[in-house]
C-alpha cells in the first residue's frame, strides 16, 4: 500500500514487477492519478495492470475495507497534513495507518526537508525539526503507541541515499541540502 501516492508511479511499477501480488494506491487527490488510473485499464501488454487499485481518501479517513490488508505499507515524501501527521506522529493518523496493517506489517517512510527551502512549510505545520533525539525518543513513542514499533531510522544527505523510484524522489535528488529520513517500523 502507498499512501499519499501522488502520480501513483511507484505503486505502478511495483505492481508490473509483481503481478502475483495485490496494490493499493492512496491519495486524497485524484488529479495527478487520472492517466496512471486509465492505464491501468489496459491489457497487459499495454501496461495494464490488474493487481493494483488506487484510492482517492485521506490519510485521516481510510476506508474500513482497507483493514488488515497490508504486509507493507509506504509513504514517500510527504506533504502538507500527511507530512505534519507522520513527522509528529500524530496518533488519530498513525492509529489509522495501524488500522490497515495486517500483523507484522512493515511500514517504510520516507521524508526529505530542507530547512531553508522547506521553511515556510515548516512554520506552517508546526513542525519540530527532526533530529536524531526526537526522532528516538518522543516520536518513537508516539509510533508505539499506535501500534509500531520502530526497527530502523537511518538519516543521511541527499548524496549518501539510495535510490528510490518516485518521481518525488527524481525531483528531490538535485537539492544537495536535503536531510532525508528513512523509518522502518513493524506493525506490533
Amino acid at each position: 500500500m502507498d499512501i499519499g501516492t501522488g502520480d501513483g508511479l511507484f505503486v505502478y511499477r511495483l505492481a508490473r514487477s509483481k503481478p502475483t501480488q495485490f496494490f493499493v494506491g492512496i491519495d486524497s487527490s485524484t488529479r495527478p492519478l487520472q492517466k496512471i488510473s486509465q492505464k491501468i485499464c489496459r491489457r497487459l501488454k499495454k501496461g495494464g495492470a490488474p493487481n493494483l487499485l488506487f484510492i482517492q481518501a485521506s490519510v485521516e479517513c481510510l476506508p474500513e475495507e482497507l483493514k488488515r490488508i497490508a504486509n507493507e505499507v509506504h509513504v514517500h515524501f510527504p506533504w502538507g497534513s500527511l507530512l505534519r501527521a507522520v513527522a509528529l506522529g500524530e496518533p488519530n493518523t498513525l492509529t489509522g495507518i495501524r488500522r490497515v496493517c495486517a500483523p507484522d506489517a512493515i511500514l517504510k517512510l520516507t521524508i526529505g526537508l530542507d530547512a531553508q527551502r522547506d521553511n515556510s512549510e515548516i512554520l506552517r505545520l508546526g513542525l519540530k525539526p527532526l533530529s536524531a533525539n526526537f526522532v528516538n525518543g518522543e516520536l518513537r513513542e508516539r509510533y508505539l503507541a499506535a501500534g509500531f514499533e520502530m526497527i530502523e531510522v537511518p538519516f543521511s544527505s541527499l548524496v549518501a541515499w539510495p535510490g528510490l523510484s518516485t518521481s518525488w524522489a527524481k525531483r528531490l535528488r538535485v537539492i544537495k541540502a536535503r536531510q532525508i529520513i528513512c523509518l522502518l517500523a513493524k506493525a506490533v
